[in-house]
């Protein structure tokens, strides 16, 4: 007999047992799914692993297409979904692994999910009514004996039941709401799957409005008027006291009395210096808005990459609200282990230098787990991504433990012809944290010539700029994140989730994102017939209870019943209304996927549009006057490809967008031959000297293959003669070599 462990994933379940083993793991597999035996002490330990959730929410007979439906339960998630498939054999692993054990700890992460995964597998593949509980928020070895020395003797019932009702909630919103959309499409005369959900419903409303708000926006003109001049051997820009002027005629009196002046006089000159406080640890969202904001990285890339130096031990658990970081994660034993890490050893030096650390925390909370922290271990082959990640956690932790930036804004007032301009200028005295920031510190400088009061100023030129107010931003990537948060709506570990769903619907797209006709035209319909699909304060309403079921304040039961009560009168509601809203929808639809697909004009006949279309082979561009027109271009096959909505100004062929997973989106024109895809220059002279032969190159990967030229759609590129069992590529441009696969940087 032994004590089970149970892990959330593979790579986990290797940790914990390097931890706690006072031998070497003895690693052992059941059908490919890895195990480990272990001792410690006089007991025997197996650590097993689940790959996420093992379980799924299903209904409990499949009764066709109807709604609503409430009778569900959970099923092993790999009969619910082919794509699941592979967890049916961890999922027997564990199972057989059961029947010898006499004791069951999960140590799944610590978590609303992570106790819904444990408590799962515990009760429906272990048959066990209760287990241990390992609680940990670093996978490093200290930290992991700690926990499994402190296990509960119990689940922790409130945090698994409040992940269980929110599966329950979301499973019933889901299903019942995209059923009932897609069979109005269906009233309406045609086929259209349709979704929506508890959450996905509000958020797409939230960027609904935002466009509406700026379509709606009408600008309004007001002027500004500028000084430029010189004094003391420096330039001084500064704007009139009243900053914008609503009433032209008033502007224009201003500049009248000023226009031909040549000098002004300094009224005033003041000096205000103040500390500007390091910033505040990560907590899930700040980290995807930094990651963001630094490198462009999508806040669900963000996580996904901050769960996988989580798993690897590099940093703590990144599902948290917290931003506070307490004296037990041993501040100082994590400085001296990133001290060995030369890139940071400097900047730690200069900290473990300091008699107190002390890191400035934040306001926000999490009662499971602290802000997120580098661990100190000395990552290994990650990618440039993960990389980028790393480094913005490390610095971030740093910085919260410098002493605050020491700033100054200068401000001096203008005297011309009794007319104030103010010119203001803040700079940098002392760097503190910004020092252990950067390159992240985006803060701008302005210093202002050293002035004196009646000190003259020589007038370069005075004048009055036209303007006019701005609509409100679109909201990014990052930036809805943080809205859906200041609403409590969804979680931090769903919110980017949840916006991506929306991309994929077709109901937002953009960088900076904005509400598709699609997008649009459902919510307008959902609040024609039914609005409570789409309200966030229902949603913020069934959030509030699940912290309630976290608090022990109020049964799963009661919030369900509550919950099954609302949708059963939104449906009833929506089947009295169902022709009318597919109808809308439809044709919502059908707008949405023409404008999707149409590239512009062909630039073989002049006639007809480009669109988008899917064949046998694949995508391809055509001409939509086939057969009149002919034109046909085949579409790279491992991109999403979107319209660029704008020509080439080379070659006029339409331009569209290549988005491949974790890259950049790339801009690139249709047209094959165009000379943009050519290099020219000494590039240009020796690819086509490797074309024809005149020169050899060894493929510096395989060592055994030639470099040869290759052409695609995005231009051309060197790759190995001896593809697909070598799949190195370089592009023309680059200098040296790069050890690129073709899954990844297929041009």
């Amino acid at each position: 007999m032994y004590e089970l462990i149970i892990t959330e994933k593979p790579n986990a379940a290797s940790k914990i047992a390097e931890a706690l083993a006072e031998g070497k793991p003895i690693k052992e597999n059941i059908d490919g799914v890895p195990y480990y035996k272990i001792t410690r002490g006089k007991r025997d330990i197996v650590v097993a692993c689940a790959v996420g959730h093992l379980y799924g929410l299903d209904e409990k007979e499949k009764k066709g297409w109807r709604f609503p439906v409430f009778d569900i339960e959970w099923k092993p998630a790999g009969d619910i979904s082919r794509k699941s498939g592979f967890s049916k054999k961890y999922l027997n692993t564990i199972k057989k692994l059961a029947k010898e054990a006499d004791e069951f700890t999960v140590a799944t992460d610590y978590d609303q999910e992570g106790s819904v995964i444990g408590k799962n597998i515990i009760t429906l593949a272990c048959k066990k009514k209760d287990a241990n509980r390992m609680k940990f928020s670093t996978l490093t070895k200290p930290d992991l004996i700690e926990a499994y020395g402190n296990k509960s003797k119990h689940l922790d019932w409130p945090q698994a039941t409040a992940g269980e009702t929110r599966h329950y909630l979301d499973f019933y919103n889901g299903i019942n709401y995209s059923r009932a959309l897609t069979s109005s499409i269906k009233a309406a005369g045609s086929f259209k799957l349709m979704s929506t959900g508890r959450v996905q419903g509000p958020a797409l409303k939230i960027i609904v409005d935002r466009e509406k708000e700026i379509k709606a926006f009408k600008p309004v003109p007001f002027w500004q008027i500028e000084l430029q001049g010189a004094v003391n051997k420096g330039d001084i820009s500064a704007w009139h006291k009243q900053d914008k002027f609503w009433d032209k005629k008033e502007a224009d009196k201003v500049m009248q009395k000023v226009k031909n002046e040549k000098k002004a006089a300094v009224d005033k000159a003041e000096k205000r210096q103040f500390n500007q406080q390091a910033p505040v640890p990560f907590d899930l969202t700040t980290l995807q808005m930094e990651s963001y904001r630094c490198h462009g990285i999508s806040p669900k890339e963000t996580l996904s990459i901050a769960q996988e130096l989580y798993t690897s031990g590099l940093i703590s658990y990144p599902r948290t609200s917290s931003q506070q970081l307490s004296d037990k994660i041993g501040y100082k034993n994590i400085m001296v282990q990133l001290q060995k890490q030369k890139v940071y050893s400097q900047l730690i030096n200069k900290l473990l230098s300091k008699k107190i650390l002390v890191p400035n925390n934040g306001e926000k909370t999490d009662p499971a787990h602290p802000a997120i922290y580098p661990t100190g271990i000395n990552p290994v082959n990650l990618n440039q991504r993960e990389e980028k990640v790393y480094d913005v956690v490390v610095k971030r932790f740093m910085s919260t433990f410098a002493e605050p930036a020491v700033r100054e804004t200068m401000t001096i007032d203008v005297n011309c012809k009794d007319e104030i301009f103010i010119a203001k200028g803040t700079r940098t005295i002392e760097k503190g944290w910004h020092i252990f920031y950067e390159p992240y510190v985006k803060i701008e400088e302005e210093e202002l010539p050293a002035v004196n009061k009646n000190d003259i100023i020589s007038v370069k030129k005075i004048t009055m700029h036209d303007k006019e107010t701005q609509p409100p931003k679109r909201y990014t990537p990052a930036s809805i994140i943080k809205e859906l948060e200041k609403k409590n709506l969804g979680t931090k570990a769903t919110r980017s989730e949840i916006v991506d769903t929306l991309f994929q619907r077709g109901y937002v797209a953009g960088k900076a994102i904005e509400a598709t006709n699609l997008g649009i035209k459902t919510v307008e319909t959902l609040e024609k017939y039914v609005p409570k699909i789409v309200d966030e304060e229902l949603t913020r309403h069934f959030e509030e209870d699940m912290e309630k079921i976290m608090e022990d304040k109020i049964k799963k039961e009661v919030v369900l019943e509550e919950a099954k009560g609302a949708i059963t009168n939104i449906l009833s509601d929506f089947k009295k209304k169902e022709k009318e809203i597919g109808k809308e929808l439809l044709a919502a639809n059908i707008e949405t996927r023409d404008a999707l697909s149409n590239l512009g004009k062909c630039p073989v006949c002049k006639e007809g549009d480009l669109q988008i279309r899917s064949g046998k082979y694949g995508s391809f561009a055509a001409c939509n006057q086939y057969p009149k027109c002919k034109t046909a271009i085949s579409l790279p096959s491992n991109a999403l490809i979107k319209p660029a909505k704008k020509i080439c100004e080379t070659c006029g062929f339409p331009m569209v967008v290549a988005i491949k997973r974790g890259k950049r989106p790339q801009d690139f024109c249709l047209n094959k031959k165009c000379p943009t895809k050519h290099v020219e220059g000494e590039a240009g002279k020796e690819a086509k000297a490797i074309a024809k032969g005149k020169i050899e190159k060894q493929c510096p990967k395989c060592k055994e293959g030639k470099i040869v030229l290759r052409g695609s759609i995005y231009g051309k590129f060197y790759g190995c003669s001896l593809y697909p069992k070598c799949k190195y590529i370089q592009r023309l441009e680059t200098t040296g070599t790069k050890n690129d696969t073709a899954e990844d940087n297929n041009p």
